[in-house]
Formats: structure tokens, sequence, C-alpha cells
């Protein structure tokens, strides 16, 4: 799942003025919640940001998820009737859904009560293969399901999916029975089954509210503990629990967790979801929205590290707000923030020498480690690897040396021909003409600390900077569309599995995940190569190989990992960071 790099500093003086205020605490029976990035709506198969998956993860049902408490993280069914059967060396997997599931009610329905079936599961899964869907999980199946590529060439073509032309490797075998059936081995898509984009829809709502693309953005319809009541684009959510929910309780932790037995105090075995309504508000600026949790307006916030010197003391928290009875959990999420540069751009773009060059440059000037000391107060840590260390597969044998070094930096750029030809203090390109890099940034206080620091740091080997200023939204319509010449992001796993990080530089998927829009045959072999193959020294050997070719290349500069800082209210019960498991609504109780 995508979301804009935490590297943000905002005006902390004023933040730590404010003395934690007595708890009021929500109405009984409501969870109440913001997310600083506006939704893009409500379509399992063809949202893309973190934010708006975590609304259909409330809406939506994947056939699996993850076990609440298990760590490292262990699959469970979810819609499914049993883990799934992998058979033909990781090529084929049958898959049972459970009877009994009902969708929520809906007009498209007749007034009948709908149930789940696996044919709802074939006809989603076809909808990311739907060209004008534009799902970013196509790369999942595309070239690796059999009898696909006809297919998707007919598709593709017509510009939309002929929805009835059957697929080998995509089938009901009978009303709750689902196989699915790969070109090569694929081990990593048990866990692919647990994402958003794999969540059931039904054809009949998509077939009554679905727009010009078969997109059904505002009427989202699933089978998952809520639905949606209330919606007030870009700023206000509100979803209540789905009366044909299924009977789902909370679990009892294992034997021998002291912690999570503290947690499932009074709720294990209790039917899901425990709170019945939840207001969602979109809050861009970090600072209202902790002075909104300090009101105790929120149930639960989690803390940028641009705040973090505000409410913590190190990884704890400070004596006030402790005192107040707020709790801290802390996590290293799974996730990678990074530069990317658009390899078709005139200017920073392209594969010859000196493109390269200065791409390496401008990595080598950019000042990580300030950053993380002054803008995340400490609260990330400099990425080595494209791998993040709670994913499987970080190690510290990829780890790459840090670059920084502006000395190397101005050498370099003189060596291939990028000089102040005017005495202006800054470069030009090689045939003379101005070097202006610009970098795409949000109007947030968070950005333009951010973008402070980037300024000075180009300046300080004669690189001139401008910014394209737009919210977020826009700013990922133009990354995808190739408009953007330089941006930061990031990238979270939402399964553990190293895909989500090698993915997003496969050719294929330029126009979706793929904003560098890199296309290098190298690195396309070495990631198909790696995505057949279990794990092992084989494919861990592929991973370096990757890494290898980004740093020579630089078609991203690898920033940091960050730590997750959850504060929440003494009246909320039930929290437990996961770290593929963004907000687990269902499992929050927000009552005193």
């Amino acid at each position: 799942m995508v979301h804009p790099a935490a590297i943000a500093a905002l005006l902390l003086a004023a933040a730590a003025a404010v003395a934690p205020c007595a708890a009021q605490g929500p109405t009984a029976g409501t969870l109440r919640v913001a997310m600083p990035v506006a939704e893009n709506g409500f379509d399992p198969q063809a949202v893309y940001d973190a934010y708006s998956s975590r609304i259909c993860d409330a809406i939506f049902d994947a056939l699996y998820t993850y076990d609440y408490f298990a760590r490292p993280a262990k699959l469970v069914p979810n819609t499914a009737d049993g883990l799934p059967q992998i058979a033909d060396g990781g090529r084929t997997y049958t898959l049972k859904v459970r009877r009994g599931i009902f969708f929520a009610p809906h007009p498209a329905f007749g007034g009948k009560p709908r149930e789940l079936t696996a044919e709802d599961y074939v006809y989603s899964f076809k909808r990311i293969l739907d060209p004008a869907v534009r799902s970013y999980s196509l790369h999942l199946l595309e070239g690796r399901l059999a009898g696909l590529d006809p297919v998707l060439a007919q598709a593709r073509k017509a510009g939309k999916l002929d929805y009835a032309a059957p697929i080998e490797g995509l089938k009901a075998l009978d009303r709750h029975t689902l196989q699915v059936k790969f070109i090569e081995p694929n081990y990593s898509f048990q866990h692919v089954l647990a994402t958003t984009a794999f969540a059931a829809v039904a054809k009949e709502v998509v077939a009554a509210k679905g727009d010009s693309a078969g997109r059904v953005m505002e009427d989202p319809v699933g089978t998952g503990p809520y639905r949606l009541a209330e919606w007030r684009r870009s700023q206000r959510i509100v979803l209540e629990a789905n009366p044909s929910f299924r009977d789902v309780r909370f679990p009892a932790p294992p034997a021998g967790e002291p912690g999570d037995a503290a947690i499932a105090k009074g709720l294990a075995g209790r039917r899901l979801p425990l709170t019945p309504r939840i207001e969602v508000s979109i809050i861009e600026e970090a600072q209202p929205r902790l002075l909104a949790f300090r009101r105790g307006e929120l149930d639960y916030v989690d803390v940028p590290s641009s705040l973090a010197e505000t409410v913590l003391d190190g990884d704890k928290l400070k004596p006030d707000l402790a005192a107040t009875g707020v709790r801290l959990l802390r996590q290293v999420d799974p996730s990678l923030a990074f530069t990317f540069f658009n390899m078709e751009d005139p200017v920073v773009g392209g594969y010859t020498p000196e493109k390269i060059a200065l791409r390496r440059a401008i990595t080598m000037a950019n000042d990580r480690g300030s950053a993380v000391r002054i803008l995340q107060n400490g609260q990330a840590m400099l990425a080595t690897q494209m791998i993040p260390p709670p994913v499987p597969g970080h190690s510290d044998a990829l780890a790459m040396k840090d670059p920084f070094d502006p000395a190397g930096a101005r050498a370099l750029l003189d060596r291939f021909g990028y000089k102040d030809r005017d005495g202006d203090g800054f470069r030009e390109l090689p045939d003379g003409r101005p070097l202006v890099l610009k970098k795409g940034m949000t109007p947030t206080a968070a950005d333009r600390a951010a973008s402070e620091l980037w300024t000075k740091n180009l300046a300080a080997i004669g690189i001139r900077t401008e910014f394209v200023v737009q919210k977020w939204p826009e700013l990922n319509k133009m990354a995808e569309a190739g408009q953007l010449q330089v941006w930061n992001l990031a990238w979270i796993a939402s399964i553990p599995d190293v895909d989500a990080f090698y993915s997003p530089l496969f050719s294929p998927n330029v126009g979706t995940s793929n904003d560098a829009r890199l296309k290098l045959a190298d690195y396309d072999r070495a990631y198909e190569r790696m995505r057949a193959l279990p794990d092992g020294p084989e494919r861990r050997a592929l991973y370096k190989r990757m890494n290898e070719l980004v740093a020579a290349y630089a078609p991203w500069i690898l920033e940091t990992y960050s730590y997750q800082n959850r504060l929440a209210q003494p009246w909320l019960k039930g929290v437990k960071l996961h770290p593929f498991r963004g907000a687990p609504w269902a499992y929050y109780e927000a009552a005193r």
C-alpha cells in the first residue's frame, strides 16, 4: 500500500506548550480517529494509498488475514475455510470459501440476502486485470497467471476486460471452491490473498453503481465488519457496524504473553466489531491531530516524527503525558521512505553516464542523518537496503554504505561537465542550459521544513531547486503520468514479502507504482526470477543484485525506515500494533 514519506518538521515549541488536557473521552460506542491524507475512494481493487485501503479493510473481506496476537506474523483464514491448499510445486492454489457469509444489505441485491461465493472472488480478481480499473496490483498476476496473456492483450486492445473470457488460472470449481493456477511457482501468493486488492466485491453493485471505468469509489458494499454510513469528501467518513457481519470473536492470546493477556482482558470471546461506529476525520497537519488527541477528541493518534519531541523522551512517553493514563505503542514499520527520479525526464532521467552521475551526486548531497536528527527527531533509521527490518529478507549482508559525501558529489559533477559557467554559484547542464531541479512538495508545514533542508543540501553542491506545490493526491496523479521530476514517497508492506519494495521498479509497473519509470532489463530479469523462487540463498542473492542495480543507476534515493509511535487514550481497549495490519478497528473498544 503508497503514502508520503515522513520527513518533516513542525513548530515544536507551540505544540510543547500545550499541557495535556483532562481526558474527555468519546461517546460510548464511537471510535474517533484521524487520517492525514484525503481518501481517494473505497473500491478495493482501485484504491492506491494506505489510508483509503484502511477504510476498505473495514468494509471488505479478503480470504485471509493475520492472527491478531502472533509474532512473527501468522496467516489465518478470514472468509476462507482453512488455509490454502498449495500443490504442483507452488503453482496451484485451491481455496475454500466459508459458507454462510453475506454481503451488507444493498438495493442491488433486490432485498434478498446475498451470500459470498467463490465466483465473487473470481470476479474481483478479474477486476485487477481490467485496464479500465487500473489496479496497482496487476503486476501480481500479469505474466504469472496461467492463460492470462491473450485475455489481457485483448483487454488492452479493447480498453476493458471481457469478464466472460475464460482464464485457465482463475476459476470457481464450485459455489465455494476457488482455484488459482500460475505458470511458475508463486509461494508468496498466499500472503497476497490477505491484501485489500484481493477482497471480494459484488458484481451486482458494480453493475448498479460503477462509473465509466467500472470503479465503485462512492458506494462500497462488502462482507466486512463495517459499512459506509456517511461521507463528506476529504473531510469526514463515518462507518457503522454491518448488520450482516458473521459471528467473529475477539481472540484469546497465546499462553505466556502477559502483555497480550492484559490487552485481551475483558474482551476475549466477545463478538466483533467491539465498537459499532467509527468517525474518521481528515486532519492533514500533524499538530492539530495531536492537539485533538490531547483534548480527548481522538481515541488514538499516530505521532509523526516531527512531533515526537513533544511527547517522547527517547522511546518512552514524557512523564506529564504518561500521568494522564495515555499509553505508547511503538514498532519499526515495514516501510521504506525514498526519493525517486523520473527516468524519462530530460534533466534527471536517462541511462547515459552523465545522467547517472547527476543522480548519484544528488544522492551523495542528501544529508539523511541531519534529516533524521532535525526533522524526524530520531524517529527513523537510515535505510541500508530496499527491504526494511520487519520484512523477512532484511539482512546485514545487504547493507550498503551511507553515500553522503558532498565533496565527492561536487567532484563527480565537475568530472561530467556540470559547471557554474556564469558565476552565479549554481551549475549548468553540460550543454550550457540552466540546471534546475523541480521537486514535488505538499503545502504542509512538514514538507516546508523538509524542503528547506533539501534546498540547502543541493545548494551546497551548486544545484538550484524549485518546488511543485500541490496536495498529495494531485502530486500522486502527476507522478503516475510522468509529470514530476523528483518526489519523495514511502512504500509500506501489507504482507511479509519483499515484493512491495522491489515491484515498484519493475518496468511493467510504469504508470502505476513505478513512479521512477525505470526500464532496466537487468533489473526486470532479476525481479522476475526472484518472485518465482521460495525463500533461500538463490532468492536472497537476487535481492542483493537488485540493490546493487538501484545503487548503480540511482532511480531512487533510499531514505529511512520509520518508527511508528501510536498514542492510545486510557479508555481505548484491545489495541495491539501489527506490522501488516494498519488499524483493525473491529478489535478496538472505545468506551470508558
